[in-house]
């Protein structure tokens, strides 16, 4: 018997993991980024262009011998899996827009052989209910072979084709914002198997219909029309690895083997029983479910995702509790029909801690014969390390990787679970928590492109990218700036800082049209001006006065500013860096005079004077509003004394802690650390979106992950002080710590640090070769030369 393809489908995922797209700079024929492709897009005959659907391409080849290479171009709309005799080659296209829809490059040679071979692809669109973040023309298929010989595979009348009809999406309803996609109910009765085998019989297919010619984004000459836009992904295949569940929580109905688990134990729910599994993962992941099972005829299995499990409405609590608590999240359901060794496995990822199982039987009893998930993600590699003692920071570095690493897959993501989408405020953090602790930069590049091709014709960016629905959050478009000028300092590429440069005149040009005579305050700007998730801030906008004015509102656009002008400095044109640098002084003065309280000596967040934040304030701090004097003398002591301040939350106190360690308190920044204390005390295993910890939304926000920054950054103190981190600042601040060190990655290597203190401080700081710095410590500067330093400090 041939086993389904959901059964082969998983366990053919795990081979992905030696499958490696190329990116443009390895394309073996360059030519077809310039030229129109052979191949044209396909699609099933009569099947609805953009409705819910699932259905498989497949064509078949004889060879007399392997070639050493066979490379094809190939994508989907929506969704692909391509497979070459029935081992998974390719999963994507990694997700983009219309007018830059990605393909992945791949070569087939590692999965061919001598005779018959069978190169076939899944591909489906979920239709209005697909996930926001996929964006979509309508469902089609497209295949180029990149060389001579691959060329026979062009997608064309030559495949066959067919709907599988035996799937329908099931709507998620939670009273939460959901836009991450259906749940899928399979009827395995109706379901295809064996379809991606060289010998399956694919007569009765229908030939594909074919469209248009496949056009890539950098040819379309006179008269000619595309509809999709190719370019090369510049991202690698996601990681996919197995995991296996750990505990049974509970079992109702049923007896579960302890073996089960750990699949070599299968479970027997007899006819007519109602049995519940609940299973517990014990950390929070990304992962595509397969349950493999026979008999159950009339039969179902419903299986439940959730990050964690409800006490009442939304309320979560403690997540590791388990008592009194009922589950609620995305399913998927199967449908059996009697046969032996039915599988299913997911479409797409889902995001859970908790899975749990609903299993109804009719006359005939179900065996269970196994459960498992495997693990997706952006393919990040941890090479920054930690030398400490203090098992604490060293968790919360570890549960601060792992929010990082599920809230990245082909795109940064708010969170997994909800939404999917790549915020340009939570992007910001989490490309720097990628740089200090990876180093590899594709995915922040990938970042970078994407929100710059959202910008609109008004010059502002959508405040998340891709999407299907604009929105926009202006102050996310600052973040965008800021998110470059951290590139600018940390990443390899300068020169991608200095193309994009031409987006960010057109931002500040935008916000600089609601300014007052162009210098002033900002008023009335259009749009959702979220700055943070603060009780008591409508829908998280920071308090305005009735003259439109805002304090942070104007704040964050002195900051975007200081560091355009920086980098127009740096990399772009000097003109344009003094005219940020004259608007800036202008606002700064403006800010201060509309703002400053006299009676609290705060800035105040409005005209008025009858809202203050630890978000105007910081933001004061950080761009130097109030440190000039003699308006700084006070100011500080202040800001941290003053208890009625309203208060940033998990995200933004990103900014919060960075203003005060820009003040000399970054001795104090292990003391900061209570809210993620918390977290952990609460049972987390990621960072929880909201300072609410008990009834966060998402318990995966990777905007909480700024330790993973700044135990580096502040802590070990490795700073960069040129652009393309071409001279390295390194100013620890150790607190009450005697011995730590550690590790990040550098563009041309590694920076590896380690201090010992007794009175005096002895700094052992090895630098990459070509890469000089400077040791700050107690307001002295000790140079630093490319490779090993030891520096004991007077």
């Amino acid at each position: 018997m041939k086993p389904s393809f959901c059964a082969r489908g998983i366990l053919l995922l795990l081979c992905l993991l030696f499958v490696t797209s190329t990116t443009q700079a390895q394309l073996p024929d360059s030519s077809w980024l310039y030229k129109r492709w052979d191949a044209s897009w396909i699609a099933v005959p009569g099947a609805p262009p953009q409705d819910y659907g699932i259905y498989y391409f497949r064509r078949t080849m004889d060879l007399s011998s392997v070639p050493a290479h066979f490379p094809v171009y190939v994508s989907g709309d929506n969704r692909y899996k391509l497979f070459v005799n029935g081992h998974l080659v390719s999963l994507g296209p990694a997700r983009a827009d219309v007018t830059h829809w990605r393909f992945e490059v791949v070569d087939l040679a590692p999965y061919l052989k001598t005779g018959q071979n069978a190169v076939a692809a899944q591909v489906w669109n979920e239709g209005p209910q697909r996930p926001e973040a996929n964006m979509t023309l309508r469902t089609a298929f497209i295949l180029q072979g990149a060389s001579p010989g691959a060329q026979v595979l062009n997608t064309g009348k030559n495949w066959r084709c067919i709907q599988d009809s035996s799937y329908a999406p099931i709507r998620i309803v939670l009273p939460a914002y959901y836009v991450a996609g259906p749940g899928e109910q399979v009827n395995m009765e109706q379901h295809l198997r064996g379809w991606d085998q060289p010998g399956f019989d694919d007569r009765h297919w229908p030939e594909a219909t074919s469209l248009d010619k496949g056009f890539p984004k950098y040819k379309l000459g006179f008269g000619e029309t595309a509809n999709w836009r190719l370019l090369p992904s510049p991202l690698p295949q996601m990681e996919l690895r197995q995991e296996r569940l750990k505990t049974v929580c509970r079992a109702e109905g049923v007896t579960v083997p302890d073996q089960f688990l750990s699949g070599h134990a299968p479970v027997t729910i007899p006819a007519h029983t109602k049995a519940t599994i609940l299973l517990d993962q014990s950390y929070l992941t990304n992962a595509y479910p397969t349950v493999t099972f026979s008999g159950g005829k009339g039969g179902s299995i419903t299986l439940c995702y959730g990050e964690s499990l409800f006490s009442s409405g939304t309320v979560k609590g403690n997540r590791n509790e388990i008592a009194g608590k009922f589950m609620r999240g995305r399913k998927d359901s199967i449908l059996a029909d009697g046969s032996a060794h039915q599988s299913f496995t997911s479409l797409s990822w889902r995001t859970f801690r908790y899975l749990q199982l609903s299993i109804n039987t009719g006359n005939d009893p179900l065996v269970l014969e196994d459960l498992y998930g495997t693990f997706t993600g952006y393919p990040f590699a941890r090479r920054a390390k930690l030398e400490t003692s203090d098992t604490l920071l060293q968790k919360i570095l570890d549960i601060g990787w792992r929010t990082a690493r599920l809230c990245a897959v082909e795109t940064y993501m708010d969170c997994p679970y909800f939404e999917q989408l790549q915020y340009a405020g939570d992007t910001r953090i989490q490309a720097l928590v990628s740089l200090y602790n990876s180093g590899d930069d594709r995915l922040v590049r990938n970042a970078i492109d994407l929100l710059d091709l959202s910008r609109t014709p008004e010059g502002v960016t959508q405040s998340r990218y891709p999407s299907n629905t604009p929105q926009y959050i202006p102050p996310f478009s600052l973040w965008y700036i800021g998110m470059l000028h951290d590139y600018l300092y940390y990443g390899k590429d300068v020169a991608l800082v200095k193309e994009k440069l031409p987006g960010v005149r057109q931002v500040l040009h935008y916000f600089n049209s609601f300014q007052d005579n162009g210098r002033g305050s900002v008023r009335n700007l259009p749009g959702w001006n979220f700055t943070d998730w603060v009780p008591g801030w409508d829908a998280g906008i920071a308090p305005a006065g009735r003259d439109g004015r805002s304090a942070v509102l104007d704040l964050q656009l002195l900051w975007a500013y200081q560091l355009a002008a920086d980098m127009e400095k740096q990399v772009g044109m000097p003109a344009f860096a003094g005219e940020y640098q004259s608007r800036a002084v202008s606002l700064a003065d403006t800010i201060f005079k509309a703002y400053k309280d006299s009676v609290r000596n705060l800035l105040a967040d409005n005209t008025a004077h009858d809202h203050f934040s630890e978000h105007a304030n910081a933001l004061a701090l950080l761009t130097g509003v109030v440190t000039d004097n003699p308006r700084h003398h006070y100011f500080t002591e202040h800001f941290l004394a003053d208890t009625a301040l309203t208060r940033a939350s998990v995200y933004f106190k990103y900014y919060y802690y960075e203003a005060l360690i820009k003040e000399g308190r970054g001795d104090d920044y292990l003391q900061w650390l209570g809210k993620w204390k918390e977290n952990i005390d609460m049972g987390l295993t990621t960072w929880a979106e909201m300072s609410d910890v008990a009834s966060s939304r998402s318990d995966c926000h990777a905007w909480g992950a700024s330790p993973n920054i700044e135990i580096f950054r502040t802590v070990l103190g490795i700073k960069s002080m040129a652009p393309g981190f071409a001279k390295v600042q390194v100013e620890p601040h150790l607190g009450s710590i005697r011995e730590i060190g550690g590790e990040m990655p550098h563009p041309a290597g590694m920076i590896k640090v380690h201090y010992h203190y007794e009175n005096t401080l002895v700094a052992e700081i090895d630098l990459p070769q070509g890469v000089p710095g400077a040791l700050y410590w107690h307001n002295k500067v000790y140079p630093l030369h490319p490779g090993k330093n030891v520096v004991r400090t007077k």
